[in-house]
């Protein structure tokens, strides 16, 4: 009887052994169905994607995965040169075992062979970046990277080509992570094929300094990479195109692109007048004029800002935001290469714009007092042009396994010509007349930048430890030479009481440099921990010599107005230390540090001889959280203090009279603001059911802050003068949620945005404060079907509030609703009809009571010609309704204002495209 129990007991565990649920089969070449060894083969839990075992296959292609508990899984096999594998399996009890052939193909093939069972994994989570499998996404041939970016969940872009990933705006585009025509992503985005591209990946891109130390310095720039399929890397493609159409509309364009491996060159012309102006929208940041500030917020890009108001002679920042009509000629070129074993590269870029606009507007506003309120009407027309030229590069040097250098230059020249004639009226509450003021400005301007940089690092002997030494330096001059002429006139009582006559010459010089030193050290104090020590010195200088000249007893302008004229220097010295510690684990990421400033202003007051010098300590906290979850899930949270410090327009003790009716004045006496900004970031995505979810939250509250006093007396004119103030703050918060509905093979989302903000300023020595909100729910449906139809649709309600203290009793409340339909259609023939609609519906003011109500519907029909559709002619209509206005509402701290304005409307047109191609194997 015991040696019988022992035989049981023998078998049993061996029988459970082999009834444990299991997964085994073999790996095959899908060209010549040869074994392919040491592939892995990895088995995910369905739910979260966390990996449950692994393993490879042997000689013969063969593997077996046992001892695996019943559930639902995903198989994923990756071995180089080869596309994925992903598919899902069940075990469903301990009997199971799931018998899988695996074949691969080359990812050269997978354009031409898709023998995957199930497409590959649309999107990964890798570390903090998002990456999307471009073959996952169908596109027509001849498809842009804009139009793949359209189909990818979680990233839109607008009507103007602007990118917004997870919530935020995209400032920078690279091409296999290097610049591609320097900070103009368009230029990517709509001139490069989207069969071209691998994967699209969606990250944080920090300072090169920052990256190489791991630790944050507070530089943020939202940025997408395109990784190009490497049998896209050798040929040369591009496309050209021409139109005409009714009255005078004509455009042309060239891009052409020559890659061989790591050497990229590329080139493009444009010449129009339909608003295709080639000017990046992320130039409108880096080249304005000097400001004073004022917050708003902007119903067309849905933000809260605090911005500035200019007081120059002339405020056109050189670019055409569809406001006016506009004469385009542009043309870049684009180089890069790798060489000596990738151990040295370059990248460089030139870009030459020519730029004629022209245009009128008109604007209602009204604005809020203590006691009372008023509005103003307005008519502007303006004829502006500029000669823009840029160029910038990027060499990088790998000394040795150790060190290496990075040198970066850029630079431009802006020579800007501007006219304007503009009449206001200010009406008070009682309808009463108060003053009406009609002006003519010309004028002339030249803008010189020139930065560069030079970071050099070094890895030391002992692992972890390293130096690094960053140079900055940043030079720009701003020259302007103009008339102004203005007459205004002050009623009461309904008839002229007093007027003012203004006839001046007027030139502008202002000139900044700056230099930027910083060392840091880290030092590794276990294998997970390490310290970083920083330090730096910044210097910057400023002046700005601005002169006002009368007309003299000749009738030359050879008399200074001294009321409006002054020479000021304002230089800014800055000492800056600190130390950060740093933790790294396997799926945790932590830093936290503190660096002190000594910061002196030294103010010289060139006319008066008057000097002041100023000390302050500044701060700088910062502070990072970063957790996965898993592959497929994380979570990170940012806290960083920074301090800016006033610039001379601000503080330089000026009068300007550019708009008699809204006087300037500089204030010697500003502090440094310093803003306290915390960022989360949550993403999670499941390959099994292809859902998304991404929320993006942000708070800022600012002490110091450099806000406005706004003084408005009985004749209707407003002094402003910048002034430090505490209690400025804003909140945003973003929650995307996107899935693939398989049954009826489409893509959905939702999206809701939350923004929030508190402004303070003062109005006739009376702190006002204005709290605003902005709430956004939208939707949007992808659904294609190969050489059938391609439809998209977006929709979007907008709920805007703004209550000022000054006047509790009234509030500017209204809905705006947005809806999006986008249609493409393909018939026999190879013909393609496209329509696409842009309908505004606008809720009336308290104070207007007009809707303005707009629906912009557009349609082209095309007939394709040649191998791969290379060919297209084009019949199209824009605007076919002709409601193209022009309006913009803005939400001012203690205003409203409605603006319309002209722009392009409908016209006929007939273009012939031509996209050419010659890539991968067989290209020379």
């Amino acid at each position: 009887m015991k040696k019988y129990l022992f035989i049981v007991f023998l078998i049993v565990p061996c029988l459970c052994y082999a009834q444990q649920p299991a997964v085994k089969g073999s790996v095959l070449d899908t060209l010549n169905h040869q074994q392919l060894s040491n592939t892995v083969i990895a088995v995910l839990q369905a739910k979260d994607s966390i990996l449950q075992t692994f393993t490879r296959s042997d000689a013969g292609g063969k593997f077996s995965i046992p001892r695996l508990p019943p559930g639902k899984y995903l198989l994923l096999a990756t071995t180089p040169g080869y596309a994925d594998y992903v598919e899902p399996f069940t075990l469903a009890d301990s009997t199971s075992t799931t018998n899988v052939n695996i074949i691969l193909s080359l990812k050269s093939r997978l354009l031409k062979e898709v023998l995957v069972n199930q497409a590959i994994a649309a999107i990964k989570l890798k570390g903090d970046t998002t990456e999307y499998n471009a073959d996952s996404f169908k596109m027509q041939p001849n498809a842009t990277v804009e139009d793949l970016l359209k189909k990818l969940p979680g990233i839109q872009v607008d009507k103007n080509g602007q990118i917004t990933a997870q919530g935020e705006k995209v400032q920078k585009v690279l091409v296999d992570g290097e610049e591609f025509f320097g900070d103009d992503p368009t230029l990517a985005t709509q001139n490069l094929r989207a069969d071209m591209v691998d994967k699209v990946q969606v990250f944080d891109k920090k300072s090169d300094q920052a990256a190489f130390t791991g630790i944050d310095d507070g530089q943020k720039t939202k940025t997408l990479n395109l990784k190009l399929k490497e049998d896209k890397k050798n040929g040369y493609f591009g496309k050209a195109s021409t139109g005409a159409g009714n009255d005078g509309f004509h455009d042309s364009q060239l891009m052409l692109n020559f890659f061989k491996k790591k050497r990229k060159i590329s080139g493009y012309g444009i010449v129009s007048n339909t608003g295709k102006t080639g000017l990046n929208w992320g130039e409108r940041d880096n080249y304005g004029q000097s400001m004073s500030e004022n917050f708003s917020y902007d119903e067309n890009t849905d933000m809260y800002s605090g911005s500035f108001q200019s007081d120059d002679l002339e405020n056109w920042d050189g670019r055409y935001n569809g406001q006016g009509f506009p004469l385009v000629q542009t043309g870049g070129l684009h180089f890069n290469n790798k060489w000596n074993e990738d151990k040295q590269s370059i990248n460089g870029n030139y870009k030459i714009l020519n730029l004629h606009m022209d245009g009128y507007s008109n604007t209602n506003s009204q604005y809020l007092l203590p006691d009372t309120f008023y509005y103003t009407n307005s008519s502007e027309r303006f004829a502006n042009t500029i000669l823009r030229q840029r160029a910038n590069g990027i060499y990088d040097l790998q000394i040795d396994s150790t060190s290496s250098i990075r040198v970066t230059a850029d630079g431009g020249l802006d020579h800007k010509t501007t006219k304007s004639a503009r009449t206001m009226q200010s009406i008070a509450q009682d309808n009463a007349l108060v003053n009406q003021n009609e002006r003519n400005i010309a004028t002339t301007g030249d803008i010189r930048t020139i930065n560069s940089s030079i970071l050099w690092r070094k890895k030391l002997r002992k692992k972890g430890r390293t130096l690094s030494l960053n140079i900055q330096e940043k030079y720009s001059q701003n020259n302007s030479d103009g008339y102004l002429d203005a007459v205004t006139e002050f009623y009461k009582n309904g008839s002229v009481d007093s007027s003012q006559v203004i006839d001046q010459y007027k030139t502008n010089r202002n000139e900044n440099i700056t230099f930027d030193t910083r060392l840091t050290y880290s030092e590794p104090l276990s294998k997970s921990s390490s310290i970083i020590l920083n330090y730096g010195i910044v210097v910057n200088n400023s002046s700005s010599n601005r002169s006002s000249f009368n007309q003299d007893a000749s009738g030359k302008y050879g008399e200074l107005d001294s009321l409006y004229s002054n020479d000021y220097k304002f230089n800014v010295f800055t000492h800056r230390g600190g130390a950060t510690y740093s933790l790294v684990k396997k799926k945790l990421r932590a830093n936290a540090g503190l660096s002190t400033g000594l910061t002196s202003f030294d103010q010289q007051d060139m006319h008066t001889g008057l000097k002041r010098n100023r000390d302050f300590v500044n701060w700088f906290p910062q502070a990072s959280f970063s957790y996965m979850f898993s592959t497929q899930r994380r979570l990170s949270i940012n806290y960083n203090g920074s301090t800016n410090q006033p610039n001379i327009d601000q503080i330089q003790p000026l009068r300007t009279n550019e708009d008699p009716l809204n006087i300037s004045i500089g204030n010697p006496d500003l502090k440094p603001q310093f803003s306290n900004n915390i960022w989360m970031f949550f993403s999670d995505y499941k390959i099994l059911t292809d859902r998304g979810i991404w929320i993006n939250g942000s708070y800022n509250f600012t002490y110091n802050a450099i806000t406005s006093r706004t003084v408005i007396d009985a004749s209707g004119k407003r002094t402003n003068q910048a002034v430090n103030v505490d209690g400025n703050r804003n909140a945003n918060l973003y929650l995307g949620y996107n899935f693939k509905m398989k049954k009826l093979d489409m893509r959905a989302g939702f999206n809701g945005n939350v923004g929030y903000s508190r402004y303070v300023n003062y109005i006739n020595e009376a702190m006002n404060t204005t709290n605003s909100g902005n709430y956004t729910l939208g939707t949007y449906l992808n659904k294609s079907k190969e050489k059938k139809y391609e439809i998209r649709m977006e929709a979007s309600a907008t709920y805007t509030n703004s209550k000022s203290s000054v006047q509790q009793a009234i509030k500017t409340n209204y809905w705006t609703f947005s809806i999006n339909p986008n249609i493409d259609l393909f018939f026999p023939w190879k013909l393609q009809l496209h329509t696409d609609c842009n309908i505004n519906l606008r809720q009336k003011t308290a104070a207007f009571d007009n809707n303005n109500n707009v629906v912009l519907w557009n349609a082209w029909i095309g007939k394709k010609f040649m191998k791969n559709d290379a060919l297209m002619i084009k019949a199209e209509v824009n605007d076919l309704l002709k409601e193209n206005i022009g309006f913009n509402r803005q939400v001012n701290s203690n205003f409203i204002s409605q603006q319309n304005y002209g722009t392009i409307s409908r016209y006929v047109f007939l273009s012939i495209n031509w996209n050419f191609n010659k890539t991968g194997a067989g290209a020379k």
